[in-house]
């Protein structure tokens, strides 16, 4: 089998040769810190992105089979984008910038982390229509039609998925304004805030749309939000369900038509209390499932939900900074819950620089002797 029918077979709940060994790529820091190692060169350090062929040597050297990053979308921001400006430097060497997305944000040096949001250009309706209306309107230049021919070209030989990215519904509102801003919106302006959602969630719309139109044949789609935390959701859940429900359930409602039947989100943080939105709304598949300190995992919620909830992810990475007693119980942790189907290990995020080389090449190597 490839991975790709391996990926489709298990999310499917059918037998498979085995299940693959998936990565979601690393910290910048981590490279540069195996690169100094020597574990990998600097010039794959350099040329590194998700499935780039830097990234494929590396993998390949770990003993990952694929990225599950592997997505085609077309351009759903702002278009075109605000440029980017310095405002004010402070006294401890702090940047205050406006970014692209029009987000005042406080950049200190040294931090890699993401950066404070102190403001917004968005701060009114006509700032919305003045600044912004005019960045979501549909046109072609949105559409990568060079890589969807290249893609459905290219089809018959593909050996990992292809996903279709559908882009953002709320997690791209909350990056043009903040989560402060964003939640005294809902309240303030309940107008303007359903305004802003359905305004960015038609561009999806309309660009995914369009991008199915070529004949792709995509293996499934996939959406961005991040807009949880540790301890819950950004947004309360009510507000989420009545004001961006709807238009996850026209989206996925397209993608049917088309075939799609595996719809998965890329959420971090404590997601539970929006899963159940996603689920009635066509989203099935849950990524990348952070453990955190909340210790999430895919099987409390197929209890919950049964076979409709599929997930991706759910690997506690953690265990890399250890040692290899770590690596074999984690291994073990995921057993009765690859048995479950519908499941697919992947580190639970981007691997960290506190990770051992080591660790992440017999995390490889045990993983394909368990489940291969």
């Amino acid at each position: 089998m490839t991975n790709r029918e391996r990926v489709k077979a298990i999310l499917h709940y059918q037998p498979v040769d085995r299940v693959p060994v998936v990565a979601f790529g690393y910290w910048n820091e981590t490279l540069q810190k195996w690169a100094r190692e020597g574990h990998i060169t600097q010039e794959q350090c350099d040329g590194y992105y998700d499935n780039s062929p830097a990234d494929n040597e590396i993998m390949q050297k770990l003993g990952f089979d694929f990225n599950w990053n592997s997505c085609l979308g077309g351009n759903v921001n702002l278009f075109p984008a605000f440029e980017p400006q310095e405002i004010s430097r402070e006294a401890d060497g702090a940047i205050i910038k406006r970014d692209e997305n029009g987000l005042i944000v406080r950049v200190k040096p040294g931090v890699v982390s993401i950066p404070s949001e102190i403001g917004t250009t968005l701060t009114d309706r006509e700032a919305w229509e003045e600044h912004y209306v005019p960045r979501l309107q549909y046109c072609r230049e949105r559409i990568p039609v060079k890589a969807l021919e290249a893609a459905r070209e290219g089809d018959a030989g593909r050996d990992i998925p292809l996903a279709l990215h559908c882009g953002s519904l709320y997690g791209f509102v909350r990056n043009l304004m903040g989560v402060e801003e964003l939640s005294y919106m809902q309240v303030d302006d309940e107008e303007l805030y359903a305004e802003i959602i359905s305004t960015c969630a038609d561009i999806c719309y309309k660009v995914a749309e369009t991008m199915l139109s070529y004949g792709v044949n995509f293996d499934y789609a996939h959406f961005w939000e991040d807009i949880c935390f540790k301890n819950g959701p950004l947004v309360h859940p009510n507000v989420f369900a009545r004001y961006v429900g709807p238009h996850y359930k026209r989206i996925t409602d397209l993608l049917a038509r088309h075939g799609i039947d595996i719809v998965s989100l890329d959420c971090d943080g404590k997601i539970d209390k929006l899963l159940p939105i996603w689920l009635e709304n066509g989203v099935n598949t849950m990524f990348p499932i952070e453990v955190g300190t909340w210790n999430a995992s895919i099987a409390p919620w197929r209890e919950q939900y049964g076979k409709q909830l599929r997930g991706v992810g759910g690997m506690d990475k953690r265990v890399f900074a250890q040692d290899r007693a770590a690596v074999d119980r984690e291994i073990e942790r995921l057993r009765p819950l690859v048995e479950m189907g519908g499941y697919i290990p992947c580190p639970d995020h981007r691997i960290a620089p506190d990770a051992i080389y080591g660790n992440v090449a017999y995390y490889c190597e045990r993983f394909r002797h368990v489940f291969g």
